[in-house]
């Protein structure tokens, strides 16, 4: 700590001590020791003597012993001529302000000089129960207390503005050189109280003792630590109480002992004068004391050194956001303006920066925006992100960069598909009629990698770029950034690291699934690398990648490890025993509302269970179409895929006020309005009161609901839909289902069942399946449509690697793991592959041609045929013949 501040503490300290000895000694004399002491409506006499000291001060003789202590928490200035450890000192100086400020503010009160004129002094038990439970779950991101007066009035202003749009709640006061920054606020005729985050405490730095009182009576109120113990109540204002105090104008001795208080709570303190700077961590969580002249960067400095994580609640852009709208597609005919795809050139790219040179929240187009151009017409794009974090790491930049395809896709009006370089965008005429703008990628992005990734992204800002000379002159970068990623994995082996990690996310539709992601081969929807789920891990350690031990190798030929086997067992309701990474002929990776579960397929009510068994094992049923919503309207869809599989040992049940019922996995999604937006929740963290999305008019002519929604809207009688209020959430742990179904639809991936509005998906990109016939292997990726020499669809296909299947001689992969060493090696690799559609096979060409020389067999590219060659088995034999394809020559697979 500086010498400069640490005597300056330690000065301003002796002053307080001094001054509540005066104070107290003088109210004795005039009211006598048994005079009552005490703050307005608190059950914690002096709070801070009360949680630090576990003094219950109730009159005027009570307060002796906390003076003493304050008293010998004061030590000399540091000296020139002999040096000594003084940090220590100072923070115990910090300590006895404290204490010390409030004796003086309680005598005060007890001759009634406060609350201030226009401030309000002591903080209530009520308002810090009232307000204080959203700083401790997060609604409230942090506070602030200002102390001085800003250079103006309009920076005063402007300072406050800016914690006011990130939630932060403000308390001000204190004066330097004769004002206030109360006085400017009122000046400016700027509304101040709680329901404005702006509190007016007092006029001077002692009276600053209010809003650090906040603090600590939130651990002795919401952190259940008894009073008296220090160490924990501090530890929980560091840790749980995300405050800081920015100091505007000079620094006084008071101000110095007063900051060195707060520091010994973890709060930092920023000034806009030129100080001694303090940046060791240590008290703080960062650093301690710091300058910012600049007052267009000094709240993002002041939660930068704090390391508030800020969450914006609602995302202001003029069309509906919603997790809804993900699946949503934008036709041709809807679309006002396209980027990327086919049409143009158009990339994403997030990368990492130092803190100071981000700033967080600028969003720039550089180029036309979307008034600028053709309707219907097609753009160069470039998404730029850049990001800033104490805790980011390179390796996380991928992460993000993925989350854009979810995070666009959720707005209203928005269709996105695709990543990097191969990403393609429309944003439909109806988003634009509602004054949807290409700047609004970029509100949408910084929003939700706030809220989702607040712990590793302290600052983002983003650039759009709609200029075909700027696109080009990025796009280098980004590819060698990419490829840098790529080759960094493309380095890695099974059997260089001993650690796999899972996925689970699908089992959500899949509750049996468990995805086994290795270095060598990602999960099977192709999103999520070994090093993708290692950092989701870092991010997430409850989340749906967890690391999984390889232990003992059971058999390294067909990748088999006693560790696997163990966690698969278990993560797959103990329904897979066995896993073998290199073979789908022995034990393959698996992949992907009970029967009487009713949908609307073609108009009629039709049970789930009886559709899916009627029609298994043929294509008859990709003819039907669903009933779903798409916006706000109902639309029919058709069925890609059907799923089966065993029914878990626990299910929901959801009742709601009409007289529905869905019974369903835990981990499947319902719809529901959050906040106005609807999004999908797990059935098991359905609660009373929820209202979930429900046909308007259901078969049971139920009358429909019309209640107020957050107290400021009503649903408008224009929609398909209506809320439903749920009453009843049952875990029924016995229960007479044998198995559970899913339907995979075309687009929005959801369907009404028993009239409410439930998700489903698909998990893997391709699937592998054996030809017996021709020795080998054939590949369909999801997108292709037509016959396969399978005889089969991708969508019958599905229904025998989906929901957790285990099927020899089936597998569901990601198509990268098609181009990898350990592309099912155990029946004999990349030689196997004898037919894959032409759009995969191309858009793999030049990986898949490098495989093929890395096996010494470089023309075996052109013997892979495709559906140009043959849809069935008999022509497929012929052109494998004569192009003498390995597999024909190879051991029998069955």
């Amino acid at each position: 700590m500086s010498k400069i501040v640490a005597s300056a503490a330690i000065r301003g300290a002796k002053a307080l001590v001094a001054e509540a000895e005066k104070l107290v000694n003088k109210a004795i004399e005039e009211k006598g020791k048994d005079q009552k002491i005490e703050f307005p409506e608190t059950a914690f006499f002096l709070p801070m003597a009360n949680a630090l000291l576990g003094a219950e001060v109730k009159t005027l003789k009570e307060i002796e012993p906390v003076l003493k202590e304050a008293k010998s928490l004061l030590h000399d200035e540091p000296t020139k001529e002999l040096w000594l450890p003084y940090l220590g000192d100072a923070l115990d100086s910090g300590i006895a302000a404290l204490l010390a400020e409030e004796i003086i503010c309680a005598m005060r009160y007890l001759s009634g000089k406060e609350p201030q004129s226009g401030c309000n002094g002591f903080f209530t038990d009520t308002i810090l129960r009232t307000l204080g439970i959203q700083l401790v779950d997060g609604r409230m991101p942090g506070f602030a207390a200002i102390l001085g007066a800003a250079p103006d009035n309009k920076t005063a202003v402007e300072i406050v503005r800016e914690f006011q749009k990130r939630s932060i709640m403000t308390f001000v006061g204190s004066s330097s050189n004769g004002k206030s920054i109360i006085d400017q606020l009122k000046e400016e005729k700027v509304e101040m109280g709680w329901d404005t985050y702006i509190v007016p405490y007092g006029r001077d730095t002692i009276s600053a003792i209010y809003p650090l009182h906040w603090a600590i009576r939130g651990a002795l109120t919401f952190g259940g630590i008894k009073a008296g113990n220090a160490k924990e109540c501090l530890l929980y204002c560091k840790e749980r109480v995300f405050a800081f105090g920015l100091t505007l104008g000079p620094l006084d001795d008071i101000k110095y002992a007063t900051g060195a208080g707060a520091i010994n709570m973890g709060f930092p303190i920023i000034a806009d004068t030129d100080i001694p700077e303090i940046r060791p961590t240590g008290i703080c969580t960062y650093e301690h004391l710091v300058k910012e002249f600049d007052y267009k960067r000094i709240v993002q400095k002041c939660i930068e050194v704090r390391g508030v994580k800020v969450k914006v609640s609602k995302i202001p852009i003029p069309v509906t956001y919603s997790a809804a709208f993900e699946g949503e597609r934008v036709r041709r005919e809807q679309m006002h303006v396209q980027f990327g795809g086919k049409f143009s050139s158009a990339f994403e790219f997030v990368r990492s920066k130092p803190l100071n040179e981000v700033e967080d929240g600028k969003i720039e187009v550089v180029g036309p925006e979307i008034e600028d151009m053709k309707e219907g017409a097609a753009f160069p794009l470039g998404i730029l992100v850049e990001v800033a974090g104490r805790k980011m790491q390179h390796d996380f930049e991928p992460i993000l960069e993925r989350q854009l395809h979810g995070f666009l896709n959720e707005a209203m009006g928005i269709f996105h598909m695709g990543q990097r370089n191969m990403c393609w965008m429309r944003i439909s005429k109806e988003a634009h009629k509602k004054g949807f703008k290409i700047k609004h990628f970029g509100t949408i992005i910084h929003a939700r990698f706030h809220d989702t990734y607040g712990k590793i992204v302290d600052k983002a800002q983003i650039t759009i770029f709609t200029n075909q000379k700027d696109v080009d002159k990025i796009v280098p970068e980004a590819i060698k950034v990419y490829e840098e990623r790529d080759a960094r994995l493309a380095g890695m082996t099974d059997e260089s690291v001993d650690t796999f990690y899972s996925c689970t996310l699908c089992q959500s539709f899949a509750p049996n699934h468990v995805c086994m992601v290795k270095p060598e081969r990602s999960g099977l929807c192709g999103a999520y690398s070994w090093l993708d789920a290692k950092a989701c891990y870092e991010l997430n350690p409850s989340g749906p990648n967890q690391p999984v031990k390889k232990g003992e190798a059971l058999d390294p030929v067909r990748g088999e490890w006693k560790g696997v086997n163990d966690f698969i067992h278990q993560k797959s309701n103990k329904t897979l025993e066995r896993f073998h990474g290199y073979s789908i002929m022995t034990w393959p990776e698996t992949s992907c509302c009970v029967g009487d579960t009713e949908v609307l397929i073609d108009n009629k009510v039709v049970k789930i269970g009886e559709f899916i068994d009627k029609h298994r094992g043929g294509e008859e049923y990709t003819k039907f179409k669903v009933l779903t919503l798409n916006g706000d309207k109902t639309v029919k869809e058709n069925i890609v895929a059907m799923q089966k599989f065993p029914a878990p040992k626990e299910l929901v049940k959801i009742t709601t006020r009409t007289g529905k019922d869905l019974i369903l996995t835990k981990e499947h999604k319902v719809f529901l309005d959050r906040f106005g937006c609807r999004v999908g929740l797990r059935a098991d963290h359905i609660k009373q009161e929820d209202r979930v999305v429900a046909l308007k008019e259901s078969r049971r002519n139920v009358p429909v609901l019309r209640e107020k929604i957050n107290n400021s809207r009503t649903l408008t009688i224009d929609t398909d839909y209506f809320l439903d209020i749920v009453t009843d959430v049952k875990i029924i742990k016995k229960h007479k289902f044998d198995y559970v179904y899913n339907l995979t639809l075309s687009d929005t991936h959801s369907y009404f069942a028993n009239g409410m509005h439930i998700a489903n998906c698909g998990c893997f990109e391709c699937i592998i399946a054996i030809l017996p016939e021709a020795n080998g292997f054939m590949v369909v990726n999801r997108e292709y449509s037509g016959f396969t020499p399978a005889g089969m669809k991708f969508s019958t296909l599905a229904g025998s690697v989906g929901g957790g299947n285990q099927t020899p001689g089936f597998m569901g992969v990601g198509r990268l793991y098609l181009v990898s060493k350990k592309f099912v090696s155990a029946d004999g690799g990349i030689k196997r592959l004898v037919w894959m559609p032409k759009e995969l096979k191309e858009t793999l060409s030049a990986k898949l041609k490098k495989r093929c020389e890395e096996e010494g067999i470089p023309d075996l590219f052109d013997k892979i045929a495709d559906e140009t060659v043959a849809t069935e088995s008999e022509p497929l034999l012929k052109f494998l013949k004569e192009k003498k394809h390995p597999a024909l020559t190879m051991p029998p697979l069955v």
